[in-house]
């Protein structure tokens, strides 16, 4: 978790979505205990109810769960449950997009394809 914050987006949101890229790259494992809220915000120099409420945003969505005790894991097909999430937002934010405006500018399907295929 080495990404500087930004102000582009809410702090607890950048933070939760940190240690989601975390988990995708293999740094934190399922079953793996993550930082704590106060050891996240000592090292982002942020609020521990900031550092909180970005660890709580992954318990909701169960990505993340508690130990009593002994601090917050990495739940079992987390990283499984972030690929669904963030396909999905890709296809929100970029493939739609981009269909509509290939319909606009008169793309069939095939011509898209195939655009997308020299370019890789």
């Amino acid at each position: 978790m080495n990404e500087l914050l930004s102000a582009e987006k809410s702090i607890y949101v950048q933070l939760s979505e940190m240690i989601e890229t975390d988990i995708l790259r293999g740094i934190l494992l399922e079953e793996e205990r993550v930082p704590s809220t106060n050891e996240l915000a000592r090292l982002y120099a942020i609020n521990p109810a900031t550092a909180a409420k970005g660890i709580n945003l992954l318990v909701d969505e169960g990505i993340l769960y508690k130990k009593r005790g002994i601090g917050m894991f990495v739940a079992e097909g987390a990283m499984e449950q972030i690929i669904t999430k963030r396909k999905e937002r890709f296809f929100d934010n970029y493939v739609k997009g981009l269909l509509e405006e290939a319909k606009s500018l008169g793309i069939s399907s095939e011509d898209l394809v195939q655009m997308i295929r020299s370019h890789q």
